[in-house]
């Protein structure tokens, strides 16, 4: 049974594994104040080109998002998010519990727009309701789609005009900018939003996300928000270790590349046999939309999220490569979707 459920099912890249194991008997500052923390900041830093960010490593996506959107928003204000964004619909409210209130838009493609926007800051005018005051995206999104650089810019152009905040969650950001169209780069991340993410958990790492905090006014007292929220692990060292490693010769967008490349694989197999997809995803979480019974037969070797019902006979599935795919798992599924059409195609 190969798994396309998540990009998290394996470990870590064997250069972070080895990097841990020879460093395991050092003795090291605790909290993040390590060597190997302190040269992956460096790293991170000169990557952007800003030596002025500040850059924190945190455990996890869920906790990434909960402490910098709660230590961003006074009591009365919200963040705005598609209503397929993680804060929305896969963080258990932990946004909500913090006291700050998500105002969702639609959104068909998992992006935010500056419509969307407009909208939700014409309604919310006075103090009976709550104040928007951040701009949450996801890049790549939770449907695969993704922000260009001029889809970022006039986001970025519009928050500022009006006073919002933006923030960029990046789990899965190596897969966004590793599509070629998307013209991103790591700069333009940090240019065009207040703060951002750079995801590790699921780009390579055992664990991690960096945040990236651009804007001066967000960072003050910020490591006691981390530390308040349970999130500044004793042995930050750990998650130092795991960024100076991925951000050492170009490993951690060599990993996302092979995550895409995988996907685009998969889809072109897909595509050979007239399927049909939910959405156009070109990084590496894919939505095809197949016949019940055929899911029910690949089912049996392969595992994969059954992600929307179609119709009665038909359901999108999500799909999802990572840095670890193995190009013969790929090429197996794609062997038994046509085998599948093939014998149904007989009868």
């Amino acid at each position: 049974m190969y798994s396309f459920k998540n990009d998290y099912s394996e470990g870590a890249h064997p250069k972070i594994l080895n990097a841990l194991i020879e460093s395991n008997m050092e003795q090291e500052e605790g909290y993040g104040n390590d060597v190997h923390s302190q040269n992956a900041i460096s790293k991170i830093k000169k990557l952007i080109g800003n030596e002025n960010i500040d850059v924190h490593f945190i455990s996890g996506g869920t906790q990434t998002n909960l402490i910098a959107i709660s230590a961003f928003l006074k009591p009365h204000e919200a963040c705005i998010s598609a209503n397929t964004g993680h804060i929305a619909i896969h963080e258990t409210g932990a946004i909500e519990y913090t006291g700050h209130k998500i105002i969702t838009v639609d959104s068909n493609d998992g992006k935010v727009t500056v419509e969307k926007i407009q909208e939700v800051l014409e309604f919310h005018t006075n103090e009976h309701l709550v104040k928007p005051k951040l701009v949450y995206i996801s890049n790549s999104t939770e449907l695969g789609t993704i922000y260009t650089k001029e889809e970022l810019k006039v986001l970025s152009e519009f928050c500022k005009s009006n006073d919002l905040i933006l923030y960029s969650d990046g789990a899965r950001l190596g897969s966004a900018m590793c599509v070629k169209d998307s013209n991103l780069t790591l700069s333009n991340m940090c240019n065009f939003t207040d703060a951002f993410s750079i995801g590790g958990t699921k780009n390579g790492a055992l664990l991690g996300e960096a945040l990236i905090i651009k804007n001066e006014n967000l960072k003050k007292d910020f490591r006691y928000l981390i530390k308040q929220k349970g999130g500044l692990l004793a042995k930050g060292r750990l998650l130092g270790i795991q960024f100076e490693e991925l951000f050492e010769d170009n490993l951690y967008f060599k990993l996302a590349t092979h995550a895409n490349e995988m996907a685009n694989l998969l889809t072109k197999g897909l595509e050979e046999v007239g399927c049909e997809f939910l959405i156009n995803s070109p990084t590496n979480q894919i939505f095809p939309i197949l016949e019940n019974k055929q899911i029910e037969k690949l089912e049996k070797k392969f595992d994969f999220h059954v992600w929307e019902k179609i119709d009665n006979t038909r359901s999108a599935i999500r799909l999802v490569t990572s840095w670890a795919t193995k190009k013969e798992a790929v090429l197996e599924f794609i062997h038994e979707i046509k085998q599948t059409i093939y014998s149904e195609n007989l009868n």
